[in-house]
């Protein structure tokens, strides 16, 4: 380790430490480190194969028995991006964040992603704020289900409503997988847990994002305004660089485990250096 690396990480430490409520903002680059490919950026899948028609979500309301035919044969697709996310586990930095979660100094966080790993990694207090690829939900009411609580035989030939989608057991509406789509909507559960967290936070923590895309960039800038403190953990700069208290240089997976194991130290006691 660095000496410059050593002094960010007693810096973000000690910024953590000394605040009152602590979330997280997370994006790809965690999942990376994971083996799940990212879908922007050199060699990311949309670089590489496209990206997907921007107006999915209409296309799905169109034909939803077609949308159903297609994700299944995903699911069981062994194409790059399917495979890696049936293969992709926990990492040392969603561990990291769960063991913050459990020290109770993280409270929240906040996810980009959709694969699920924070929850495996033990993380309980997570917003997936594109939804999660492990679960199904209805657009009209709101409900969502673990893929293996929605049975298997609705959504492949049981209980469908007059759209040839599955039907949800609760209002009868519509169900779609649980990720959000080109053109959907970011449900407003979604929305609203994560300004509301982001209201009460006086600390925001990012780590492997670039934090460019909205609304999730609002968040940080929510904290910001507030006068609160931000903590960088990214491999290149962000717009957000400039205003964090400390900038940890390096992959998340080596960095967050550092700045844990100093934010334990902290609060056991341990004398400053």
């Amino acid at each position: 380790m660095t000496a410059d690396i050593a002094q960010q990480i007693a810096r973000a430490a000690e910024a953590i430490v000394a605040s009152r409520y602590v979330i997280a903002l997370v994006g790809a680059g965690i999942s990376v480190e994971s083996g799940i490919p990212p879908f922007r950026g050199a060699g990311g899948l949309w670089t590489k194969h496209g990206e997907p028609p921007m107006d999915g979500y209409q296309r799905f309301l169109a034909d939803p028995a077609s949308h159903w035919q297609q994700m299944l044969a995903r699911r069981a697709s062994d194409d790059e991006f399917s495979q890696a996310l049936r293969e992709a586990k926990p990492n040392a930095a969603h561990v990291a964040l769960a063991r913050l979660e459990s020290m109770g100094v993280l409270r929240h966080t906040i996810s980009q992603n959709i694969d699920n790993l924070h929850f495996e990694a033990g993380s309980a207090a997570v917003t997936e704020i594109h939804g999660n690829r492990t679960k199904v939900r209805c657009i009209d009411c709101g409900a969502r289900w673990a893929w293996a609580e929605f049975h298997a035989e609705d959504l492949e030939s049981g209980s469908r409503n007059l759209t040839g989608a599955p039907a949800c057991p609760q209002c009868g509406g519509v169900v779609k997988g649980d990720t959000v789509t080109f053109g959907e909507p970011i449900p407003r559960a979604f929305l609203d847990e994560c300004h509301e967290q982001a209201e009460r936070a006086d600390c925001v923590l990012i780590a492997g994002t670039s934090a460019t895309v909205y609304p999730a960039a609002a968040f940080p800038e929510m904290v910001l305004n507030a006068g609160g403190t931000l903590v960088e953990v990214n491999i290149d700069e962000t717009p957000f660089s400039r205003y964090a208290a400390a900038t940890l240089r390096g992959p998340a997976g080596e960095m967050l485990p550092l700045l844990v194991e100093r934010v334990a130290a902290l609060r056991d006691g341990e004398p400053r250096t």
